[in-house]
């Protein structure tokens, strides 16, 4: 289990915008304007936090057979299913999820580096869930956050994954990003394999609190809101460029 570097000061340049529910067709129709005024000069790096209906969503490397439940069979369930741009396999997303989505130009902060873009991406969740109080970080060869089960108060079986990443990039410009499970209901998972990975158990924050024996000690609404706070700040720390104006951040609820 590979941990996460101290996390570093404040930067300058980056801004968070709390959205609320957003079905996922907009969110994409949002990216696609974003990204565009990005690469027009019109904004500066954005972070847009958000959550999405019930929705299955298939990224670039998708194995079909990850999809447990035929597309038909999950709309008619009510769950909306979309392929993306984004990289990696298929995944689900549902309120209780923290999404994040960076819109940043990394030509511009000097960082063209995509495996450098999903370091700080792991690094700021990791910040985030180390400051909840629940033990994670990295595992070598796959892409996301995972309990660290040698501190956990459950060590024993397989790993267990908190939040997944599928990123794109146009011309520099980031966009998609991030998934926290923070206090959704996991079921949703079963209709796939979540990011391609047999045998992995996909975990949120609220299971992991209730597992350290805490679970009485939150509402759901106080978590939700505490993750997004969490996340928004220590995402300014990593992903921030230095090189705009002060970072501003909306009124995350």
């Amino acid at each position: 289990m590979e941990a996460s570097s101290p996390l570093p000061a404040p930067s300058l340049g980056l801004t968070v915008e709390w959205l609320g529910e957003v079905r996922y067709g907009d969110a994409l129709e949002m990216q696609q304007s974003a990204v565009a005024d990005r690469l027009a000069g019109q904004t500066g790096d954005r972070l847009l936090l958000l959550e999405h209906p019930a929705v299955v969503t298939l990224g670039r490397s998708t194995d079909p057979k990850n999809l447990r439940e035929h597309p038909d069979r999950l709309r008619e369930l009510g769950i909306d299913v979309f392929e993306v741009g984004r990289g990696g396999d298929v995944t689900y997303h549902a309120p209780g999820q923290l999404v994040g989505y960076p819109i940043l130009d990394l030509d511009a902060c000097n960082r063209r580096d995509v495996h450098d873009h999903l370091r700080r991406l792991e690094a700021g969740l990791i910040d985030a869930l180390e400051e909840i109080g629940i033990p994670v970080g990295r595992v070598e060869g796959w892409t996301g956050v995972f309990v660290d089960r040698a501190r956990s108060c459950v060590p024993g079986g397989g790993e267990r994954k908190i939040a997944s990443i599928g990123v794109g990039i146009r011309r520099w410009v980031t966009f998609h990003g991030f998934a926290l499970n923070v206090t959704l209901d996991l079921a949703g998972f079963d209709a796939i394999v979540p990011c391609g990975l047999r045998g992995v158990e996909m975990t949120s924050i609220a299971r992991e609190l209730e597992r350290a024996g805490r679970g009485g000690e939150f509402d759901s609404e106080w978590l939700d809101r505490r993750a997004r706070v969490l996340v928004a700040r220590a995402m300014q720390a990593r992903l921030g460029s230095g090189s705009g104006s002060r970072p501003e951040t909306v009124a995350l609820g």
